[in-house]
């Protein structure tokens, strides 16, 4: 059985002195760390574990990790391919992913998926039910599935996607897949972070208008419509062709061959067009390295995510300012009595923290 299934090893461990395994000095980050790249995957399930722990010596030894892996990336040849998939609630995406991992690992390539769950609007919590809905999958030794819930993070992937994404790359797997929480038009971020977006649609889903709206159809560079068998097959083959009319209305990005966005149908259920879904998809992943798009994408990607994540440190380093929290209480009220307009008020909070 793989290691998908077992039991992680709790956070405090990670922390605590004197224990084996744990993130207590340097060494135990670079035992960790040597631990993922010899592609251990207790080791990988207890680094994304602390990459997505909100606790400050957590996050201290979760940097120390990442930094520790940047500084020796996997050996060439070993990149993984990152592919991002999203599509609607109920249009197959867990299914699809299981057919397409099933297909992969057949040909001795190993594959991790990071699946975002949505989260209660209350407690926070999701069920992350990805293991269950992909039972033959987590049982391949040469699959990795890991659903984390999305809690307040927009754009449709989990807050520490990234750092588990590079994780997965240094546990030495073949393809990364990103599957989305699945909840409509804003979920473009996860084409930030993937080498190839894929959209899942399902069959008489909408007009083909759909087609040209702006947002996530226009960052996908694969649409597939699923549940193309049965009694849908006929209906399937009808929105193929009408998104397919439709997409060649978008102007063609500089990162596209001939072609691309390209629509095409796909069963899950059956495995009928799985085969050539991902041939198209390492056929764009080829091209976008001859033509050098692929490295200038992952820079872009490298550069997003420092700027994301200086956004979220000056946020954090102004939540920790007592003085500015009571300044900012205070703007809250005058907001809310209407004494002041939010973008006065936003000004003033401004002024406040460049003051020594």
């Amino acid at each position: 059985m793989a290691e998908t299934t077992e039991p992680e090893q709790p956070l405090d461990s990670l922390l605590s002195p004197g224990k084996k395994g744990v993130m207590g000095t340097a060494t135990d980050t670079a035992e960790l760390a040597d631990a993922i790249a010899a592609g251990d995957r207790r080791a990988l399930a207890r680094a994304i574990t602390l990459v997505e722990s909100t606790r400050p010596d957590h996050r201290a030894a979760a940097e120390a990790l990442l930094s520790h892996l940047a500084a020796s990336p996997p050996a060439a040849g070993r990149e993984a391919l990152r592919l991002g998939l999203s599509g609607t609630p109920g249009v197959g995406k867990s299914t699809f992913i299981e057919a397409l991992g099933l297909h992969l690992t057949a040909q001795g390539l190993r594959v991790a998926v990071l699946a975002v769950d949505p989260s209660s609007a209350r407690t926070g919590g999701s069920i992350l039910g990805d293991k269950t809905r992909m039972e033959q999958l987590s049982r391949d030794p040469r699959a990795f599935i890991r659903p984390s819930p999305a809690r307040a993070q927009l754009g449709g992937v989990a807050r520490r996607t990234r750092e588990a994404v590079a994780l997965c790359e240094a546990a030495g797997f073949d393809v990364v897949l990103i599957e989305t929480v699945g909840v409509g038009q804003s979920e473009v971020m996860v084409a930030e972070m993937a080498d190839v977006f894929v959209l899942l649609l399902a069959p008489a889903g909408g007009d083909e208008l759909q087609g040209v709206k702006r947002g996530i159809m226009e960052m996908a560079d694969i649409i597939l419509v699923n549940k193309a068998d049965g009694d849908l097959a006929a209906a399937a083959a009808r929105t193929r062709a009408d998104y397919a009319g439709a997409l060649r209305l978008l102007r063609r990005r500089p990162q596209d061959p001939e072609g691309v966005p390209l629509a095409s149908c796909v069963s899950a259920l059956t495995g009928a067009g799985i085969a050539e879904a991902w041939q198209a998809v390492t056929a764009l992943a080829d091209w976008r390295r001859a033509q050098g798009h692929w490295e200038a994408t992952r820079a872009a990607q490298a550069r997003r995510w420092f700027h994301d994540e200086l956004r979220q440190a000056l946020l954090a380093r102004l939540a920790g300012d007592g003085a500015l929290q009571a300044r900012l209480s205070r703007l809250e009220d005058d907001v809310a009595a209407r004494r002041l307009s939010p973008a006065a008020a936003a000004a003033l909070a401004l002024d406040d923290s460049r003051k020594p």
